[in-house]
C-alpha cells in the first residue's frame, strides 16, 4: 500500500509539473536559442535582441548558438531530440516544414516533433525585375513573360531555398515558365541582375532595397499577402495582377515536442511582451522584417497549411536540393 501510495504521490507530482507550477518556475536555468544560421545575417540578430529583451523578462540568460548547415536541419534536429522543458529553443525558420520534400533524408517531423510558441516575423520579399523589362507592374510582367517564352532568367540564391520556391509558385500560378540560375547567395545574383544576365528575381528586400533605391532594379510587388509593415505603399504580387498568389518566408520560435503547455504559454506571453517593445519594433523594420507574434496554436495551423502547399510546389517543378 505504501509503494503505491508512493506511486500516486509520484503520478500527480509529474502532472503538476507540466502544469501551471511549471510556468512558475521556469526557467530554472539558463535558456539557449539555437539558430540554424550563421551569426550576422537579419535572422541572427533578431535572435540576439529577443534572447536579450527574454532575458530581462525571464530573469535567466538567453543564449543564442548558431548551428547553421543543411538547409537549417542541423538546428532543427537537434532542437528536436532536445528535453522538453523550455531551456533549449528554436528559431525556426519556412525550411522547418519545407525541409522533407525537398532532401531525401530529414530526421525530424516539423509537425510531430515540435511545439509552437509564436510565429515571430515574416521576412519582406519582393519581385523585382532588371529596367530593361517593359513591365511596370505584375500584370504587365506576365503578359511579357508569355509573349517572350523562355526568354527570362531568373536568379535565386540557391535550389531549394524560399526564393527558388517563390519563383515557381509564380510559374504555376502565372502560367508561365522562366528559367531558374541558382546562387550561393543574394549578393552575385544581384550583381548578375544588374548586369543584366537575369530578368527577374524574387528576394529579400533587406538586400535588394538598395539597388531599387538605386534605379538599378526595378519594384514591382511584395510576395505576401497583405502589403508590409516596411513598404505599405508596394502592391502585393496578388493585388497587383496575379491574383491567388502568395508566399511569406517566415521566422517564429519553437520548442520541443511535449514541452509543458504552461511553458509554452508563458514563452508566448513573454515574447507578445518584447514584440510590443518601440525600439524592437523599430530593429525589426531596419533587418526588412514585419512583426507577426501568433498564438501557438495559430502558429500550428499556418505551419500545417505551409507544408502542404510548398510541398506540392516542390512536386510540381522538381526542385530537389540533394
Amino acid at each position: 500500500m505504501f509503494k503505491k501510495a508512493l506511486a500516486c504521490v509520484a503520478l500527480a507530482a509529474a502532472a503538476l509539473a507540466g502544469g501551471p507550477a511549471a510556468a512558475q518556475t521556469y526557467p530554472t536555468k539558463p535558456v539557449t536559442l539555437v539558430v540554424p544560421f550563421s551569426p550576422g545575417g537579419a535572422a541572427d540578430i533578431m535572435s540576439r535582441l529577443l534572447a536579450e529583451r527574454l532575458h530581462k523578462r525571464l530573469g535567466q540568460p538567453v543564449l543564442v548558438e548558431n548551428k547553421p548547415g543543411a538547409g537549417t536541419m542541423i538546428a532543427s534536429e537537434y532542437v528536436a531530440k532536445a528535453a522538453p522543458d523550455g531551456h533549449t529553443l528554436l528559431l525556426a525558420a519556412s525550411s522547418l516544414g519545407i525541409a522533407p520534400s525537398l532532401y531525401s533524408k530529414v530526421n525530424y517531423h516539423p509537425v510531430k516533433d515540435f511545439a509552437p510558441v509564436s510565429q515571430v516575423a515574416s521576412v519582406v520579399h519582393v519581385l523585382v525585375v532588371h529596367p530593361s523589362i517593359p513591365a511596370k507592374n505584375v500584370g504587365e510582367l506576365v503578359s511579357w513573360l508569355k509573349a517572350n517564352p523562355n526568354k527570362a532568367n531568373y536568379g535565386s540564391v540557391g535550389a531549394g531555398t524560399s526564393t527558388h520556391l517563390e519563383a515557381e509558385l509564380f510559374n504555376s500560378v502565372a502560367g508561365v515558365k522562366m528559367q531558374h540560375i541558382p546562387y550561393k547567395g543574394s549578393a552575385p545574383a544581384l550583381t548578375d541582375m544588374i548586369g543584366g544576365q537575369l530578368q527577374v528575381m524574387f528576394d529579400a528586400y533587406a538586400s535588394s532595397g538598395p539597388f531599387i533605391k538605386d534605379g538599378k532594379v526595378r519594384l514591382l510587388a511584395v510576395t505576401t499577402a497583405q502589403r508590409s509593415q516596411s513598404l505599405p505603399d508596394t502592391p502585393t504580387v496578388a493585388e497587383s495582377g496575379l491574383p491567388g498568389y502568395e508566399a511569406m518566408p517566415w521566422l517564429g520560435v519553437v520548442a520541443p515536442a511535449k514541452t509543458p503547455a504552461a511553458v509554452v504559454n508563458k514563452l508566448h506571453d513573454e515574447l507578445q511582451e518584447v514584440l510590443k517593445e518601440p525600439e524592437v519594433k523599430d530593429k525589426f523594420r531596419s533587418l526588412g522584417l514585419d512583426i507577426i507574434g501568433n498564438k501557438p496554436e495559430e502558429f500550428a495551423a499556418f505551419l500545417r497549411k505551409d507544408i502542404v502547399k510548398w510541398a506540392k510546389v516542390i512536386k510540381d517543378s522538381g526542385a530537389k536540393a540533394d
